[in-house]
C-alpha cells in the first residue's frame, strides 16, 4: 500500500539575538537530529531573532542573513527533508519578514508575511513591508532567482504533500493566508510565529490552531520563538503545536532548548475528509505557482501490511485499541453522557410527533436491550407522561438463569408495566407447522435460532397494538455492520435508539450510567449486566449458563469495531486498516489480524440488505449506517477487491 505518512517537526532551537552565525550552526544541527522528518518547522526570524528591532535595518546583519540561506540549504542537500526558516528579506525598497523553504539543497522560495501586527507590544511596520498580494515575483539569493511572494505552495509529488506558509499573526486575522492556500490545495500548513506569552493566551493560540485545521481539513504545524529571546518588555515560550483535521497531535510550551516537537500526520486521512466533504471545493481562481521540494514518507513510500506497521511502532504513532471510546475517563463519562442526552431527546422527538407515549421494550439482561430501557428512562424525564412497558420473553433451556434474573431486576427499577411471556410453547407450534424439529439441530440450525427472535418482535408489536404503543429497538451500530441480527426480527422496530452505537461503546455507557445514577440496586444490576458474556441466547444452555458466544462466532467485537471506524471515518482499504489493527494490538499477529479483517469485511458487504431497510434511530457520532443519512451502499455489491487488498 501507499505510505501516506509523515514526521513533522516544529523546533525550537537554542538562539542568540543577532547572531546569525551562531543560530544558524544550531539550525543545522537540529535539522540533521531530525532527518528522519519529512518538514522541519523552525519560528519567524528564526535566522536572526524576532527582537532584532532597529537591527533589522541593518546592511550587516541582511547579508549574513541572506548567506545563512545558502549554509542552511547545502547542510540540508542530502536529506529528503523540506525546512522552514525565518529570516528578513530585502526586495526593491523594501524589507519583508519571510518563511524560506529550503530542500533538496536549494532554496526553493521565499514567502513573506501578509498581515503585520502594529498595535500594543508589537511594531512590526517600523522595520517590514506587507506581503499582502505579492505574487509572481522573484528575488536574487545568492547568484539564484528564487521565487518570492504570497501565491507559492511547495509540493512533493511522491508522498502527495502540498505545502502552503503562514507568518505568525496571518493566523489571527479573518482572512488567513493558509486558507487561501489550502483552498488551492495546501494539505498541510505550517506557522512560523514569535508569539509573546500572556496569561491564557496558550490556550487560544492552540484554538485557533485546531479550528483552523478543522476548518481547512489540513495539518497545521505551529512553531513559536523560545525564550532566548530578548525580554526587554516580552517572555516568549516556544510554544509549539501540532494539529489535523480539528484534533490536536502535539504541543509543548516552555520547554528545554533545543525542542523537537515531533508527530506524525495521515495525508490519506486528510484527503479522505476533503473529499466526503462537498463543500470543500477548489477556488475557481487558483494561480498559485508551485514549487518542488522533498518531503520524505515516515518509512518506505510503498509497505505491506506489516511493514506499514513497524512504520507506526517506529515513529511512535499512536492508535487507540477502541477508536470510538475516549480512553480518558472524564472525557469518556462526558461523551457517554452526551450519547444518552442525544439518544434520549431523539426519542422524545418521536413521542411528541406520534402522540404515543407507551414505550414497549424487550428486556433480555443483556447490553443492548439494557441501553435501550436507560435511553425510555432518560426520555422519561424530558416527557414525564412516557410509561416504560417491558417485556422479557425467556426461552425455556436457552435462556440462563444469570440473564433472566437480571432481566426481571431491571425491569422492575425501571418499567412501569412487567410482562414475562415464555415463547418456548409458541416457538415448538412454529416449528412443527413448519415441519422443523422442535429440539437445536446443533451448528448452523439457524430456523430454531431465528424462530426465536422473531416470535420476541411478533409479540413486542402485537403488545404495542394492545398498548398503543411503539415498539423501542435494541440493536447496535456493530451488529448492524455485520449483520448479526434477525431478518424482521430484532432487526427491527419503530424506533431504533441504539443504530448508531457500536458495541464497545454500549458497555462504557451502561457502567457510566451506573456510576452516576445514585441508586445503589440499580447500580449493582447494571455491573452485573456488563459482566456478563455477549450472546443473543438462541441455543441450548449448558447446565443453566451462557453456551452461545456471540464473539466465538463472529470475532472480537473490539477488532469489528476498529475496522468499522477506519474503514467509514477515514475511507481506509483493509490492508490499511489491518496494519493499523496491528500497531493497536502486538499481541496479535499479522494472520490473526488479517482472518479478522476478512471475516469483518465479508460480513459487512454480504449483510447490507438488512441495512437497507432500517427503522428511524438518531445518528450520535460520525459514524453511522443509516441507509437514509450516511452510508448508501448497493446490497448486491462485490468483496472480491476488498478482499484481495489483504493478500
Amino acid at each position: 500500500m501507499k505510505n501516506r505518512l509523515l514526521q513533522v517537526v516544529a523546533a525550537v532551537p537554542e538562539l542568540i539575538v543577532g547572531d546569525v552565525v551562531y543560530n544558524t550552526q544550531q539550525i543545522i544541527t537540529m535539522i540533521r537530529e531530525q532527518k528522519e522528518s519529512a518538514l522541519i518547522v523552525f519560528p519567524e526570524l528564526s535566522v536572526t531573532g524576532y527582537t532584532c528591532a532597529d537591527l533589522f535595518l541593518s546592511d550587516l546583519l541582511l547579508n549574513e542573513s541572506e548567506r545563512a540561506l545558502s549554509v542552511i540549504a547545502d547542510a540540508a542537500k542530502d536529506l529528503g527533508t523540506t525546512v522552514l526558516v525565518g529570516v528578513p528579506i530585502r526586495y526593491e525598497n523594501c524589507i519583508y519578514n519571510c518563511a524560506a523553504v529550503i530542500s533538496q539543497g536549494s532554496i526553493k522560495a521565499l514567502i513573506p508575511k501578509a498581515y503585520l501586527p502594529n498595535y500594543s507590544e508589537f511594531y512590526e511596520a517600523r522595520w517590514f513591508a506587507s506581503g499582502k498580494g505579492l505574487k509572481g515575483r522573484s528575488v536574487c539569493i545568492g547568484g539564484q532567482m528564487i521565487p518570492f511572494g504570497q501565491d507559492i505552495l511547495a509540493e512533493d509529488t511522491e508522498s502527495g504533500a502540498v505545502l502552503g506558509v503562514e507568518l505568525c499573526e496571518d493566523l489571527w486575522v479573518p482572512d488567513k493566508p493558509g486558507t487561501h492556500a489550502a483552498l488551492a490545495g495546501a494539505n498541510v500548513i505550517a506557522n512560523l510565529s514569535a508569539s509573546d506569552e500572556l496569561i491564557g493566551k496558550q490556550e487560544y493560540r492552540t484554538q485557533l490552531v485546531k479550528q483552523q485545521s478543522g476548518a481547512c481539513y489540513c495539518a497545521y504545524i505551529y512553531a513559536s520563538a523560545g525564550t532566548m529571546e530578548s525580554s526587554t518588555d516580552l517572555v516568549f515560550s516556544g510554544h509549539s503545536i501540532i494539529a489535523q483535521n480539528g484534533s490536536l497531535l502535539a504541543e509543548s510550551i516552555f520547554p528545554v532548548y533545543p525542542h523537537a516537537e515531533k508527530a506524525l500526520i495521515d495525508l490519506g486521512m486528510i484527503m479522505h475528509d476533503r473529499r466526503r466533504q462537498t463543500t470543500y471545493e477548489n477556488p475557481s481562481d487558483n494561480e498559485y505557482r508551485r514549487v518542488s521540494v522533498c518531503m520524505q514518507t515516515a518509512g518506505a513510500a510503498e509497505a505491506g501490511i506489516e511493514e506499514m506497521a513497524e512504520n507506526l511502532k517506529h515513529f511512535e504513532y499512536p492508535v487507540a485499541r477502541n477508536p470510538f471510546v475516549p480512553a480518558n475517563q472524564n472525557t469518556r463519562d462526558e461523551r457517554c453522557r452526551r450519547i444518552l442526552q442525544i439518544q434520549a431527546n431523539g426519542l422524545a422527538t418521536r413521542v411528541r410527533a406520534t402522540g404515543i407515549k407507551n414505550l414497549v421494550i424487550g428486556i433480555s439482561g443483556g447490553l443492548d436491550s439494557t441501553l435501550a430501557v436507560l435511553v425510555c428512562e432518560e426520555a422519561k424525564k424530558l416527557i414525564p407522561e412516557i410509561r416504560i412497558i417491558g417485556y422479557t420473553m425467556p426461552s425455556e433451556g436457552n435462556t440462563s438463569g444469570q440473564t433472566l434474573d437480571n432481566a426481571r431486576k431491571l425491569m422492575e427499577l425501571l418499567a412501569d408495566e412487567i410482562y414475562e411471556v415464555p415463547i418456548r410453547e409458541g416457538v415448538d407450534l412454529h416449528l412443527k407447522q413448519l415441519g422443523h424439529e422442535q429440539v437445536y439441530q446443533g451448528e448452523g440450525d439457524v430456523t430454531y435460532e431465528n424462530a426465536q427472535a422473531r416470535m420476541r418482535t411478533y409479540i413486542l408489536m402485537d403488545a404495542a397494538n394492545m398498548h398503543n404503543g411503539l415498539v423501542v429497538g435494541t440493536g447496535d451500530l456493530s451488529e448492524l455492520a455485520l449483520g448479526w441480527c434477525t431478518y424482521n426480527g430484532d432487526h427491527m422496530s419503530m424506533y431504533a435508539v441504539n443504530s448508531s452505537i457500536p458495541k464497545t461503546l454500549v458497555k462504557f455507557i451502561c457502567t457510566s450510567y451506573a456510576a452516576m445514577c445514585g441508586n445503589e440496586e440499580l447500580s449493582r444490576v447494571l455491573y452485573s449486566i456488563c459482566d456478563t458474556p455477549i450472546s443473543p441466547e438462541l441455543t441450548p444452555s449448558v447446565n443453566g449458563e451462557i453456551a452461545q458466544k456471540t464473539e466465538e462466532k463472529i470475532g472480537k467485537y473490539d477488532l469489528n469495531d476498529f475496522f468499522l471506524f477506519y474503514t467509514l471515518r477515514y475511507g481506509f482499504e483493509p490492508a490499511r486498516s489491518a496494519a493499523y489493527a496491528l500497531r493497536a494490538y502486538p499481541e496479535l499477529s499479522g494472520e490473526d489480524v488479517r482472518k479478522a479483517a476478512r471475516n469483518f469485511f465479508r460480513r459487512f458487504f454480504t449483510q447490507q440488505f438488512k441495512r437497507s431497510c432500517l427503522p428511524d434511530g438518531p445518528k450520535v457520532g460520525s459514524v453511522t449506517l443509516s441507509p437514509r443519512g450516511d452510508w448508501r451502499m448497493p446490497s448486491d455489491a462485490s468483496v472480491a477487491l476488498w478482499m484481495k487488498d489483504l493478500e
